[in-house]
Formats: structure tokens, sequence, C-alpha cells
């Protein structure tokens, strides 16, 4: 496991293994940065090598985007049980952005999280079905404020969780809650992304400010 420069005990462990988006992930880095977060980072392999006890050392584990499926199949089922544990047992918490959304789920087919002790799936967000696959989409917190988002084949979380931000069908974006012992908080879209990924869209919302709803989320997790 790689520990950021000057950290001891870390924070938060940011997964950079086979499956996350590696703009997702520098994305992530930039935030925790900004948040004077520590962390260290874990690929695959690092991860497969961790321990229960060792995961558990943690405040925090984050999934970043990517692919979800790619994910699971480069992690050892023991491995996924044993974060599954410490997030259960142990009161780890988890933030899942887009692909991390989709792990903390259960597919059925893959080998994922399965947080939702109902066994709830989550499925795209509807406008994947439309054959858009990435946009600016509008999230209204429960407050009523909206914020444009950067949405890229991100789910959409029926069936768990109390929903901090809805997508324009009124479907949950954002959702949060505890998984047993673990604070969970999972976001379909990237508050996280940078001005560069906006290419060829229209925003109602500054990067800075996206960016800004993203550090929340960190805090709050």
């Amino acid at each position: 496991v790689a520990v950021a420069a000057g950290a001891s005990t870390p924070q938060v462990l940011l997964f950079v293994g086979s499956g996350t988006s590696s703009g997702a992930v520098t994305a992530t880095k930039t935030i925790l940065g900004n948040l004077k977060l520590t962390y260290a980072t874990a690929t695959s392999s690092q991860l497969n090598g961790m321990s229960e006890s060792a995961m558990k050392a943690y405040k925090l584990f984050l999934m970043p985007g990517g692919n979800a499926i790619t994910i699971s199949q480069n992690l050892k089922s023991a491995t996924i049980t044993n974060l599954h544990n410490a997030i259960v047992n142990d009161g780890l918490n988890y933030l899942g952005i887009c692909a991390g959304g989709f792990f903390a789920g259960n597919s059925g087919i893959y080998n994922y999280l399965d947080l939702t002790p109902t066994g709830v799936w989550f499925n795209y967000y509807a406008d994947e079905f439309k054959g858009i696959y990435k946009e600016a989409v509008e999230v209204k917190d429960s407050t009523g404020t909206q914020l444009d988002q950067y949405w890229e084949n991100g789910p959409q979380f029926t069936g768990w969780g109390k929903i901090v931000g809805k997508y324009p069908d009124g479907t949950p974006a954002i959702v949060e809650g505890n998984s047993g012992k673990g604070w969970v908080i999972l976001s379909g879209v990237h508050p996280e992304a940078p001005a560069s990924w906006r290419t060829g869209m229209t925003f109602t919302t500054s990067v800075a400010v996206d960016n800004a709803y993203a550090e929340t989320l960190v805090t709050a997790a």
C-alpha cells in the first residue's frame, strides 16, 4: 500500500487498482489534497494482500469511478469478503462514486460488496437506455438546491439508503446510510470531475462548486 508523503496513519484508503479510471483517481486525489486528508492508495494486488484488520485501520475506503465488473474480476473473493466485513462489522466507512456505487450493491453475476442487506442491485440512470452515456445532469438535494453534475454511465440507487440527491426523473443519484457499523455514501455522478471532462457539454454549475460538493461528500463520509 502506497502512503502519501508525510502521512503516518492515513485516514483514507483510495483504491487505484484494475477497473478504476486513471482520470477519476487523479480527480479524487485532488479533492483529498484540497481537504488535506491523508490517504494511502491500494492496487488490486495490494488490496488482495490486505487482511480485514489492515483494512479497518482506515476511517474511509474510497472507490472511485471506472468499471465495477473489472474491479470485481481483479479482486479475490476473500478480499471482497474482508472489505465487506471491515465495513459492516468493524465500522470502516465507504464512499463509492459511479462504478464504486455499482460495486457496493449486489450483482447476481459478479462478486460485489453486497452492502445492501436486501440484495438490492443498482441499475443505470435512465438516460443510459436512451443512448446517452455522458452528460450534465441536474441533481437536486433535499433542500431543493440544484447542481449540474457530470454523469457518465452512472447508476441510480432505487431501493437503498436515504436519498441525498435526485436525478431529473426523481430516481436517487446520491444516497447514504448505514451498512452494519459502516457509514456508506454512494454517488452516481462525478462531483469531483475537472473542467477537462466537460468538453462539449453545457453546465450551469461551475467546476469549483461541483468540486466543493465532492469535498462535502468526502467530509460526510
